[in-house]
């Protein structure tokens, strides 16, 4: 073996140490390292080394956006054998784009293991998918319902797979899909191993548990709050089109920009990339299209600077612990509240305060409502720096620049050139072109687009349609009452209150009426929901 790959091996096996205890192997510490992980998630201690022994099922407890896929995915990605001929592994998901997630995840992860690991959902070609489990599958990710399809044509098999997962448990039983989930469990064999993985564990997750699940050992994790103190949390109103450009003075207006933007696809990662690097700015794109060997390769330029701009989706962000970023940046908002406090959790380490900054149109408005509630954030509204201020900061730094390239004496290569170029010119127009030849357009206002003023109306108020009313035993007193406690609004925001005989009508300000609607959104599962904003 040669000096250079003991040394790779060695460096791997540092960084990696505390991965490497929990007993995986030196495959899946090379794809770990790959994926820029550098140490274990709370979930990741506490429920790898667990599987690994392989005695007992497993309920855990954990948000999204904690690490609970390659908690549950490194320990069964070690254990499912190449060229098995069947099924290993079903991991069952609420949602199509979980599925791919996970997937996308677990093939990551997989290193150079030979395993196919393939998503099953609803809305994909039911002709690939058969295509796909007739040439051989190991491990599953697939949503109750497409799964279930499966099992009646006959084209899945379950009775042999070793590992069952079903993730966020709590989501599944919210969107209606839990009987589908015991009887996709019903066609499985009694010798496999059951994950079950919910944020919050009601009680029927907890009878599916006791009716489905052997001796089992229950792991959880404290509810993270990502974002922190060091998170100083700001938006701007914008208009879509002037997103870009106000990205650029974001840029420009800081000494040290070193900063993680965050798109919600692919294509506006590298639409977005690809207009900095037009105009000169050093950025890289980073998504789910990407080989491991870019994505390594992107990572390593980032964390070494030699880039400053990172523009990522959420998935493809997914493990990568880079420290010290000034900024991080919601290009687009996340349609999961979590999802925003994991990526401004990446700011503000070691100390040092960071800026998490995001861009709201007026139709995201509510969405930015809702996404302070669900994290109990503050995100404070500021106004986007003006051409003529990002034109003197540079001034300043250019200034400040030249003053400390002077005051280290590092110009003696430089004197006899300047010399002549002074002789028989003005010192002043010299510098000046000197400047422009430096900058070219760069200290120019019309170098930049201006940005139209965007005003979000957040006053007034809302009139809401709830479903309940006299024959639902409804008064003023239990809908007030019946509000507060689903949506936690104050009873004096409640106004103009009317009960009917099947419905009613409450009237609420701008901010109350869209906690209200996601709230109730959130909990209709499958259904119309009970409250909803009243037709004009």
């Amino acid at each position: 073996m040669s000096q250079k790959i003991l040394k790779s091996e060695k460096y791997i096996m540092e960084k990696l140490e505390k991965f490497r205890i929990l007993g995986l192997s030196e495959n899946t510490l090379k794809a770990l390292e790959k994926k820029g992980f550098e140490e274990p998630t709370p979930i990741q201690q506490k429920t790898i080394p667990v599987l690994m022994k392989g005695e007992v099922d497993i309920i855990g407890q954990a948000q999204t956006g904690t690490g609970k896929t390659a908690a549950f995915g490194l320990p069964i990605l070690e254990r499912v054998k190449e060229k098995a001929k069947a099924i290993q592994a079903l991991i069952l998901v609420p949602t199509r784009e979980l599925a791919i997630q996970v997937s996308e995840e677990l093939n990551s992860l997989k290193g150079e293991k030979k395993l196919q690991i393939v998503p099953i959902y609803g809305g994909q070609s039911i002709e690939e998918q058969l295509r796909r489990l007739k040439k051989g599958v190991d491990v599953v990710v697939g949503t109750p319902g497409r799964i279930l399809d499966h099992l009646e044509r006959k084209s899945l098999k379950l009775e042999s797979i070793s590992h069952l997962v079903l993730d966020e448990a709590d989501e599944m039983l919210n969107m209606g899909f839990i009987d589908d989930v015991e009887k996709i469990i019903k066609n499985t064999g009694s010798q496999k191993r059951t994950l079950l993985f919910s944020a919050t564990m009601p009680q029927k997750i907890i009878g599916i548990a006791e009716r489905y699940m052997k001796k089992y050992e229950i792991l959880g994790v404290k509810k993270e709050q990502l974002t922190t103190h060091l998170t100083d949390q700001i938006y701007f109103e914008v208009a879509p089109s002037d997103k870009f450009d106000a990205l650029c003075r974001i840029i420009d207006i800081e000494h040290e920009f070193y900063g993680l933007i965050f798109c919600r696809t692919k294509v506006d990662v590298d639409t977005i990339a690809n207009k900095l690097i037009e105009r000169g700015y050093d950025a890289e794109a980073l998504h789910g299209d990407m080989s491991q060997n870019q994505r390594e390769f992107i990572l390593n330029k980032f964390r070494k600077k030699r880039v400053n701009i990172l523009i990522a989706t959420d998935v493809a962000a997914r493990g990568i612990d880079i420290h010290n970023l000034t900024h991080v940046i919601n290009y687009s908002l996340p349609q999961d509240p979590e999802y925003y406090v994991h990526r401004v959790g990446r700011t503000g380490r070691a100390g040092k305060e960071g800026t998490a900054i995001t861009f709201v149109t007026p139709d995201e408005y509510r969405r930015l409502i809702f996404i302070k509630k669900i994290a109990k954030t503050d995100i404070r509204k500021e106004k986007l720096p003006k051409i003529a201020d990002v034109i003197h900061q540079k001034k300043s730094r250019i200034k400040a620049e030249v003053a400390h390239i002077m005051q280290s004496g590092d110009t003696n290569g430089y004197l006899r050139l300047a010399q002549e170029m002074l002789t028989g010119n003005e010192a002043e127009k010299v510098l000046a072109a000197l400047l422009k030849y430096s900058f070219q357009d760069e200290l120019e206002e019309s170098s930049y687009s201006e940005i139209r003023d965007v005003s979000i109306d957040k006053k007034g108020t809302t009139r809401l349609f709830v479903a309940l009313g006299k024959t639902d035993g409804i008064t003023p007193k239990k809908l007030i009452t019946f509000i507060k406690q689903q949506a936690e609004v104050h009873s004096e925001k409640i106004k103009d209150i009317q009960i009917f005989d099947k419905f009613s009508f409450i009237t609420v300000p701008f901010e109350e009426a869209e906690l209200i609607l996601n709230n109730f959104k959130k909990k209709k599962g499958g259904k119309r929901p009970i409250v909803e904003r009243a037709k004009r």
